[in-house]
């Protein structure tokens, strides 16, 4: 299904209150996309994600890795990681985030789902290494994907199906009063990659 068959519109907020998400669309088209997403997979130093829950050490299907300016330490899922220097492509992407946004950012966490199967659970990006109330700005390449939000309190939910090649920014209190998800999906036997550009604090 697609939500975004006219231009999109970055001005629009796409969360009813309490948060700002900006949909830009396609930001890198056609070839460009395809160029980026193969160059991801190939030069990425992609890990099976761990994460540490209830004691136990569980590792995923989904791949993950982190680049920054510095070697910066980040922690969720009660595991350490550390921010590899940037590709060239990285800071390509992150050069034009920044200049269609007019945000900076210092670091990019990776994700690489293999095919729909895979997803990410309700959860918000609140750890404390980052900033603030901080923009996070999320590229997607590859298959589409739905990707939803739900609101803390309310529970009123949000979809929106996020494009080979497009951006979406959340930022303001998104995280503290939202939670967003990847749903798993048996249409989708494709892969996607996802950077999420954003502001670490020491």
């Amino acid at each position: 299904m697609q939500l975004f068959d006219i231009e999109a519109d970055p001005e629009q907020n796409h969360l009813p209150y309490d948060g700002t998400v900006q949909y830009y669309g396609k930001i890198v088209h056609g070839t460009a996309a395809d160029h980026y997403f193969e160059q991801l997979m190939q030069t990425i130093a992609w890990e099976n994600d761990q994460a540490l829950i209830f004691g136990k050490l569980l590792t995923t299907k989904r791949k993950v890795a982190w680049y920054g300016d510095r070697r910066f330490e980040y922690t969720y899922s009660n595991m350490n990681k550390y921010a590899l220097p940037w590709t060239t492509e990285l800071l390509e992407l992150k050069q034009l985030t920044e200049q269609l946004t007019g945000e900076t950012f210092n670091s990019c966490l990776l994700n690489l789902y293999h095919s729909g199967d895979e997803g990410m659970a309700w959860h918000s990006d609140a750890e404390t290494d980052l900033k603030k109330d901080g923009a996070i700005a999320s590229l997607s390449f590859g298959a589409e994907r739905k990707f939803a939000f739900k609101h803390k309190q309310s529970k009123e939910k949000v979809e929106l199906y996020l494009e080979h090649g497009s951006l979406l920014v959340m930022k303001d209190t998104t995280q503290t009063y939202w939670l967003h998800r990847l749903p798993p999906t048996k249409k989708v036997n494709a892969a996607r990659i996802n950077l999420t550009f954003r502001t670490i604090v020491e």
